[in-house]
């Protein structure tokens, strides 16, 4: 599905920003994963015509400046406040906003510490396979014991986004249940889905402004 995005609907955009999760597991730019290659080919092809840019998520956050450089893309610190039109507009993954998750929160924060990067960047390929896999493995039991609403955005760390940032709308995947959610009289939360079975795409022209392209969606 995503190789089909990429070859028909992506090759009309100006500029795609990447949200995060491009990859279902990135171990560094010196892996050679065949399952990745179709995406990459294509990713660099678009680059040529079309502006790329990159926000990691929790499963590709070891993407890095050498794969950005082979491929025309624009890595991007999160979060990323764009201007469309006089709005506001912040970009981020999500899992930032999923503060009710404190055994994630804390992983994350170890995983992207810049010692504990090169630290396992350092490591044969073959042994940070079997890392990842152990950290896949341990991260699906603790899903398995949580609830929704813990995986969840918090409602109070969203409201501190909107202020803190000054904008008037965030846009995030990371927990997957496309919507636009109404913050007040003029704040919007845009989510994307998943791309397991059904693409979920966001497009802006200044037309039409927002549109969330998700079958989920009525």
């Amino acid at each position: 599905m995503l190789v089909n995005f990429l070859q028909t609907r992506a090759v009309t955009a100006r500029h795609l920003y990447i949200l995060g999760d491009l990859f279902e597991v990135w171990l560094g730019d010196d892996d050679p994963a065949p399952e990745h290659q179709d995406v990459i080919r294509l990713l660099r092809q678009l680059g040529e015509t079309t502006d790329l840019f990159f926000i990691a998520g929790n499963r590709d956050f070891l993407l890095g400046n050498d794969f950005a450089r082979a491929n025309n893309i624009t890595l991007l610190d999160e979060p990323h406040a764009l201007l469309l039109d006089n709005t506001r507009v912040l970009l981020l993954h999500g899992d930032l906003l999923c503060t009710d998750d404190h055994d994630y929160q804390a992983f994350r924060s170890m995983v992207r510490a810049p010692a504990w990067q090169a630290d396992f960047l350092a490591k044969p390929l073959s042994l940070r396979k079997q890392m990842a896999a152990q950290m896949r493995t341990y991260s699906i039991e603790a899903m398995a014991q949580k609830s929704m609403q813990i995986m969840d955005v918090n409602v109070n760390a969203v409201e501190n986004c909107f202020r803190e940032h000054e904008t008037q709308i965030i846009i995030h995947g990371h927990t997957h249940r496309p919507a636009i959610h109404t913050c007040g009289s003029d704040l919007s939360r845009i989510v994307l889905g998943d791309w397991d079975r059904e693409p979920s795409f966001l497009s802006w022209t200044q037309q039409q402004g927002f549109k969330l392209h998700d079958p989920r969606i009525t």
